[in-house]
């Protein structure tokens, strides 16, 4: 399920924004991308900016726990073959995170086909 939490944060997970609950902890990757590409955008799309708008907005959530960041810096969207998104998978199917945090969707990945497949398949709810 990906639900947006604001305007620009998108959680990815197995829950929707209303069925979070107080009494239980979520395990979550923030993850962050910054392609080549992207250098050309604004300020605000860098990794240090992504990460902040993230923490930030985390910051009033306590059932929402940071366990990892994940960071893929000139690595493109287009295909999902990055070092750290791998890992972050690795760690989704272990069982140590259960949802995605990504300031947009393009960050997680600009193939929203195949990030469909991610979100509907890999990532079930």
């Amino acid at each position: 399920m990906v639900k947006s939490l604001d305007k620009e944060i998108f959680c990815i997970g197995g829950f929707t924004m209303n069925q979070l609950s107080k009494d239980r902890v979520y395990h979550a990757a923030v993850y962050v991308r910054l392609s080549k590409e992207d250098g050309d955008k604004e300020e605000s799309d860098s990794i240090v900016n992504q990460k902040d708008l993230i923490r930030a907005f985390l910051a009033d959530k306590p059932e929402i726990c940071i366990c990892g960041e994940f960071v893929d810096d000139g690595y493109s969207g287009a295909d999902f073959n990055r070092p750290s998104f791998k890992r972050m998978v690795s760690q989704i199917e272990a069982g140590q995170i259960d949802c995605v945090v990504v300031k947009d969707l393009s960050r997680f990945g600009r193939n929203f086909v195949e990030a469909g497949r991610y979100i509907d398949q890999i990532f079930p709810a």
